[in-house]
């Protein structure tokens, strides 16, 4: 699917000025294509703090001496994303990221989901599947591949829930503040969400 090349244009489209020195990745598994990001991102980016909240501490010992080594600690938050978006509690990323996740949740779940999100970070990205008749066409194709039944039935539900048009953007939150949303189609399957707050609000101790 090209996460990573996908991920790299999102973050160039957000033109991000400053290298993020906290990050939030939702949904995060076991990490890997985050530590892949933060490998071709590694001139730009010097290191920080990355928080990977899962329901499942899934990152293996290996990959969080990678990520170590290349100026990052690591936290992996085990918590469901809906307490996480639900908390007062939160802390203020740079820049959070997620992968194939926001299409598990209903309307309603994903609207407080996304403003959690809102309220928490300066910039988010969400890569989903894209909702046309290519990614309905891919899905059934997946056979090709040499996957079995269950991938392939989970390929299909994947595309059904996924995203088209600006079906993301009309569920962010509206809020005074001025966001920089972009939304778009990053062939051959995915749904792309970029967003970046134009203003950083002035945080007080």
């Amino acid at each position: 699917m090209r996460s990573l090349s996908i991920l790299k244009r999102a973050i160039a489209r957000l033109d991000i000025h400053v290298p993020p020195r906290r990050i939030l990745e939702l949904g995060a598994g076991d990490g890997t294509l985050l530590l892949r990001l933060l490998r071709a991102q590694r001139a730009r980016w010097p290191g920080g703090d990355l928080i990977l909240l899962d329901q499942h501490d899934l990152v293996s010992e290996a990959t969080r001496a990678h990520f170590v080594a290349l100026g990052w600690s690591v936290q992996v938050l085990r918590v469901d994303a809906m307490e996480w978006a639900r908390s007062v509690h939160r802390d203020h990323y740079d820049l959070c990221l997620t992968m194939l996740f926001l299409h598990h949740f209903q309307t309603p779940a994903l609207t407080e989901l996304l403003a959690g999100v809102a309220s928490s970070t300066d910039a988010f990205i969400a890569c989903e599947p894209r909702r046309n008749a290519l990614g309905r066409l891919g899905s059934r194709l997946l056979f090709l591949l040499g996957v079995n039944d269950l991938t392939r039935e989970d390929g299909m539900l994947s595309v059904a829930a996924g995203f088209a048009a600006s079906e993301l953007s009309a569920l962010w939150p509206q809020s005074s503040e001025a966001w920089r949303i972009e939304e778009y189609f990053a062939p051959p399957f995915t749904h792309c969400f970029a967003v970046r707050r134009s203003v950083r609000p002035t945080r007080h101790p």
